[in-house]
């Protein structure tokens, strides 16, 4: 008989890309960080028919049908796709993730053998740009998405680190934006001028000399001021389409007001509208999360205490 599944998958943090523009050059890649909650939750059970329930049910219906054709199957399963999950088009990946809750949740429930994660992200159409939440989806922790090149079908994955378990990230989340995403991301991409190789230098810089020692050293505060430092270069690149290196002006007045607060490591995640803060322990983030709430007004239910995911995806039969 033919058991149920469970896919709990976390969400992505992105602090912003290498590279695009420049077809000498691996395109895109980035680093991000994976953080649960949020998190999306996809239970598949067995059922007379196929059907979706709950979360962004036209995004899973889409996403079962790439796949099922992609693996050259006759027909979708008869099953029930339950899913739980945060907005899409916020900043948190909620799109890739989801994507492969499902397929690596059909490909359990139907039981036929794990695929390579590169090959997984291509039956439901995702890593077509950034790698950072395909490679967090399987490894959790932080992720260096080195980019990819012509031909290639995933990003290359240049490092892959636990963080510190003590850590905790603040999310702020306005409720009613959204970041760019399907044709209205492409077309961003393409008016936006090609990064300069002196920034993808500098961006490598930070990563390689500041982040990844300071995981390390388990030192919070370096670790955010080159998060930091890293957002502000890489958004500067697309300041041709969001006026600068943040979304908007209430984006920008949240990092700076936690900044000046004392918390350095904060920034935009991907086309916004989620920003993150890290925190050394959870002590610090429920006192940012409190000042938050008291000196800019942020609605608590527009705040969610985060930690580093360092596992990735589980996938369960029950």
């Amino acid at each position: 008989m033919t058991r149920s599944v469970q896919v709990r998958a976390p969400c992505r943090l992105h602090f912003g890309m290498f590279s695009f523009g420049q077809a000498d050059r691996p395109q895109f890649g980035g680093v991000g960080v994976m953080v649960d909650p949020p998190a999306i939750e996809v239970t598949i059970t067995p059922s007379g028919r196929f059907s979706v329930s709950g979360a962004l049910p036209n995004r899973v219906e889409q996403f079962a049908k790439s796949a099922i054709e992609y693996w050259r199957l006759h027909e979708l399963p008869a099953c029930e796709i339950a899913v739980r999950s945060p907005p899409d088009h916020v900043g948190l990946g909620v799109g890739t993730q989801l994507g492969l809750a499902v397929a690596a949740g059909l490909r359990k429930f139907l039981a036929l053998t794990e695929l390579p994660i590169d090959e997984l992200a291509s039956s439901v159409g995702r890593g077509a740009r950034s790698a950072v939440g395909t490679y967090g989806f399987r490894h959790g922790g932080l992720i260096v998405d080195r980019g990819k090149r012509t031909g290639d079908r995933l990003g290359m994955l240049a490092r892959r680190v636990a963080l510190p378990e003590t850590w905790q990230i603040l999310l702020v989340r306005p409720p009613a934006a959204r970041g760019l995403a399907g044709d209205y991301e492409a077309d961003a991409f393409a008016r936006l001028p090609p990064v300069p190789p002196e920034v993808t230098r500098a961006l490598w810089q930070i990563t390689e000399s500041e982040m990844l020692p300071a995981i390390e050293n388990e030192d919070c505060t370096a670790f955010g001021e080159a998060v930091y430092r890293f957002g502000r270069v890489a958004g500067e690149c697309f300041a041709a389409v969001q006026g600068g290196p943040f979304a908007n002006h209430q984006i920008a007045r949240v990092v700076e007001s936690i900044r000046a607060y004392g918390v350095p490591g904060v920034g935009q995640s991907s086309w916004g509208p989620t920003v993150f803060a890290f925190t050394g322990n959870e002590a610090e983030a429920q006192a940012l999360s409190e000042w938050l709430r008291e000196k800019l007004g942020v609605a608590e239910s527009d705040i969610i205490v985060a930690r580093p995911n360092n596992s990735g995806a589980h996938i369960n039969r029950f």
